[in-house]
């Protein structure tokens, strides 16, 4: 009888959350331990200075709640500060390249690190076990140290070759980074090596012991302040101490008899809805999975919903997003119409760039019924390391337009979109699929494409996060290598721009758990080193 499946990216993170579900915790428990290990072991995707967003279901209890937890731009932040510095805009619309790259690679690029504060408060709302066991197995993995697994190597060592900092950079920006990251001799450490990070072991219990208020308003919290204010940083003591989580009730959508949750703004869930909304007007089942015309039609709903995105979906607190007509059926189906028509979507893009995102993404379904869908993150890591804590910075304010007056724009105490979307899948009222990835505004199209393999074509969990990817955030169509030729050569006869990356997996890491026949099912991203694991 299975009692419960994790599934993530990374081996130890998901046997981190078994164990926990295996000393009787419950979803959300192993959901924090896998969190917290991930943190130790994938240090660039994301990290207890992170930020992210938490779905949790509860049938039992009554309960099912969004906890995000955004990172906000510093009470020093201006609108115009960086606006003379901007060069270009990355091609998928999730970054903008500065002179001096302030935003990018050190510690201006740091929003309010919110990921602790909402581990913290899941666990102790939701969870059964006690902080500290939750806690411990992160911190005694930090002290023997990790293997270096063949995803986090390839993402030191993968150049950026369109204007962000190269990923060595951010590891060796800071003294810190240079031991923990380097040998001796000042070599990266290699595939297989043992990684021990010591001075994040001693965070971690020092966060066991006194709770997160170390971190935020504690001793701790005056280290990092003092370390900013020493580095030209933005982030303050009293930043620190003004960061909340934001709970919120799911937004729903509907697709072909089954019911969508996912994440508000100014998360991506607006986004998964409004291109499923679109596609339900079409017999993708017909078509044939990733036959041309799928491709196409598919890709002129991500279009449009990255252009409604880019305009339209930001911070509630700042902007005035129009999320029932977003994700209203009216509107989808008018933009099915124009789809039909053959009519096709400009995205439209400051100039040409290229980004990826550093973040990670746990779904975890346990005997009871019990659910967490969590991606949490560094959006791009900073590199900044305060001497003596182990644990790197977001690089959130990446993200923010330095053009003042536009939704992404600049202002103290906003979050930016992200694309991360935690979603879950109701059929009947029972729970589906959990559902969710890493990979920056790739997210939101590896769900989408998850989803509809598992409802218009029958897929497995496995089957449905291996099979081969495209995504369009902008004019091109990204395909893996796994695409045939003819069927992008006929795309490219339609006059579609279409860009075959080498990879054979790529554009997000989906990881899902299907509950199919009161059975439980999961699917780990190939594309990435972690597993589906059952207690």
């Amino acid at each position: 009888m299975t009692h419960g499946m994790v599934c993530a990216p990374q081996p130890e993170a998901v046997e981190a959350g078994v164990l926990a579900l295996k000393k009787g915790g419950n979803a959300v428990d192993a959901a924090i331990a896998c969190a917290l290990m991930q943190t130790v072991v994938d240090p660039q995707m994301c990290g207890i200075a992170g930020f992210g967003s938490l779905q949790v279901y509860l049938p039992g209890r009554g309960v099912h709640t969004m906890i995000d937890f955004h990172g906000r731009a510093p009470a020093k932040t201006t609108p115009n500060m960086w606006q003379d510095l901007l060069e270009y805009e990355s091609e998928d619309g999730f970054g903008f390249i500065l002179k001096g790259r302030l935003n990018d690679l050190g510690y201006q690029a740091v929003t309010t690190p919110g990921s602790l504060k909402a581990f913290h408060e899941a666990l102790t709302r939701f969870g059964t076990l006690s902080w500290r066991e939750v806690v411990e197995p992160a911190a005694a993995m930090a002290e023997a140290g990790f293997m270096v697994r063949p995803h986090v190597y390839d993402f030191w060592t993968r150049k950026e070759t369109l204007g962000l900092a190269d990923h060595i950079e951010r590891l060796r920006h800071t003294p810190a980074g240079r031991r923990i990251y380097f040998d001796r001799n000042g070599d990266l450490l290699q595939l297989g090596a043992t990684l021990r990070n010591p001075d994040m072991a001693r965070s971690l219990r020092r966060i066991a012991d006194e709770g997160p208020g170390v971190f935020y308003e504690g001793e701790m919290a005056r280290e990092i302040a003092d370390d900013f204010a020493a580095n030209g940083g933005l982030l303050n003591l009293e930043d620190l101490e003004n960061v909340r989580t934001e709970e919120a009730a799911p937004i729903w959508g509907e697709y072909r008899g089954h019911r969508i949750a996912t994440n508000p703004p100014p998360g991506g869930g607006v986004m998964v809805l409004q291109m499923l909304h679109i596609l339900e007007n079409f017999d993708l089942a017909a078509m044939g999975h990733n036959s041309p015309d799928y491709i196409r039609i598919v890709s002129e709903a991500m279009k449009r919903a990255t252009i409604d995105k880019d305009a339209q979906v930001g911070d509630p607190r700042f902007v005035d997003v129009p999320l029932a007509r977003l994700i209203g059926k009216d509107y989808a189906r008018g933009q099915a119409q124009e789809i039909e028509r053959g009519e096709v979507a400009h995205v439209p893009r400051l100039q040409k760039g290229y980004d990826i995102k550093d973040t990670t993404h746990i779904s975890v379904v346990d005997e009871s019924g019990n659910a967490v869908a969590m991606t949490h993150s560094l959006g791009m890591s900073s590199g900044a390391i305060t001497d003596g804590l182990g644990f790197m910075y977001n690089g959130c304010m990446t993200v923010f337009d330095p053009r003042p007056g536009r939704t992404g724009s600049l202002a103290p105490g906003k979050a930016r979109f992200t694309a991360m979307c935690p979603t879950m899948v109701f059929k009947d009222d029972a729970l589906r699929l959990v559902v969710g990835a890493p990979g920056g505004t790739f997210i939101t199209m590896g769900v989408l494409q998850a989803i509809l393999n598992v409802i218009d074509f029958g897929m497995s969990a496995s089957d449905a996060v291996a099979a081969p990817r495209f995504c369009t955030t902008s004019d091109t169509i990204d395909v893996v290598n796994r695409i045939p030729h003819f069927v992008t050569e006929e795309l490219e006869a339609k006059g579609y721009p279409v860009r075959r990356s080498y990879r054979t997996y790529h554009f997000a890491g989906v990881h899902a758990v299907e509950i199919r026949d009161g059975k439980l099912h999961g699917g780990a991203d190939p594309g990435r080193d972690g597993m589906a694991l059952a207690v």
